[in-house]
């Protein structure tokens, strides 16, 4: 789970509609009605493309440079980078609450219980610092 950047070759057509293709991830496709429509639906084409090759456990390929791209590109089309954040990807589309069974130490409980503590928000924030994640 991270932050990536990877080149994408977008290409103008007839309709004022834009293609998306990311040569480094396999089947990764897009489009838009508009310039800012492909840029919004190719990141979230590799949103989804890294997320599950995230949770396959399969290898992330590693980007292109930019260059090595545009040797690929034909006269109408531009590379772009697009950047995409797996971890808001998953806190977007997958926030279903798991159960979980855990122990902790009688006295503790006790405790936590008469501080009127919220042990699911508390286990979630410990989750988090120790994930790194904000």
């Amino acid at each position: 789970m991270a932050k990536y950047i990877y080149p994408a070759i977008f290409t103008p057509e007839a309709d004022g509609q834009y293609s998306v293709r990311f040569p480094d991830i396999r089947n990764c496709f897009s489009g838009g009605e508009s310039l800012v429509d492909a840029m919004a639906m190719a990141n979230d084409a590799l949103c989804l493309m890294l997320y599950d090759l995230e949770q396959a456990g399969a290898p992330i390929p590693a980007a292109s440079a930019v260059a090595d791209v545009q040797a690929l590109t034909a006269a109408d089309e531009f590379v772009s980078l697009v950047a995409c954040d797996t971890i808001e990807y998953r806190r977007f589309y997958d926030n279903r609450a798991v159960k979980k069974t855990l122990s902790i130490p009688s006295w503790l409980n006790d405790m936590a219980e008469k501080a009127d503590i919220n042990f699911s928000a508390t286990l979630q924030n410990a989750l988090k610092a120790e994930l790194h994640i904000n």
